[in-house]
């Protein structure tokens, strides 16, 4: 048995290598979450398996294999159309475990203390919709964040007029009301300094994070 687990985990640690990829986004060799999920399943469930026989080990092999199959390939999927389809587009496509976060600045989305959706942000929302309606067992969070000129409590609530509009349009659009959740952090989230207008302008955005739906 003892070697049995042992050739399950040096298995394993070949296929991880050689699973590993160039990512033309980043330039930089990536192990997809898929591949990740699916051998750390394999590696645990082998050892599992090894100690187990007949009925015990098929029960046991066919969990595994959903949990290695499922959410790491239908969120990497998600996140190839994703940046696809949002290549060029000034939205940022990150990733982050089990989620993925769209970062999309100001100065695509909206006018200067304004709420109402630029025309040309619409088309990129639209773009985003497309690849949402594809992969509908995800829940979203939109959410406004301001720089830190002006009052708080005038930039928390612009902040929350900014993601209700983001959220109000993907509604529009056909994406599931209780699918999404809306609101404003207003100056309290700065990814850059607030001393320079580039690091403002780099604060002032809208958030759409997306995670897969847990059972």
């Amino acid at each position: 048995m003892k070697l049995l687990k042992t050739l399950i985990i040096t298995a394993s640690f070949v296929s991880l290598v050689s699973c590993q990829t160039f990512d033309p986004y980043t330039g930089e060799q990536k192990t997809s979450n898929a591949t990740k999920y699916g051998l750390g399943a394999a590696i645990v469930c082998g050892l599992i398996g090894a100690g187990e026989s007949g009925k015990h080990a098929r029960n046991a092999a066919a969990g595994c294999g959903a949990i290695g199959a499922g959410i790491g390939a239908y969120m990497d999927s998600q996140e190839s159309q994703l940046r696809k389809t949002l290549l060029n587009s000034g939205v940022q496509v990150k990733r982050e475990g089990d989620n993925i976060r769209l970062v999309m600045p100001e100065k695509i989305t909206f006018d200067t203390n304004r709420s109402d959706l630029r025309v040309s942000f619409m088309d990129v929302l639209d773009s985003v919709i497309l690849v949402l309606r594809k992969y509908p067992d995800t829940v979203l969070k939109v959410v406004g964040h301001t720089d830190s000129v002006g009052s708080d409590s005038y930039n928390l609530d612009l902040s929350e007029r900014r993601a209700n509009s983001v959220a109000s349009y993907l509604i529009t659009k056909g994406i599931s009301p209780r699918r999404i959740q809306a609101y404003g952090a207003g100056e309290g989230f700065p990814v850059a300094t607030n001393e320079t207008e580039l690091g403002r302008s780099m604060n002032r955005r809208v958030e759409l994070s997306i995670a897969p739906v847990r059972n």
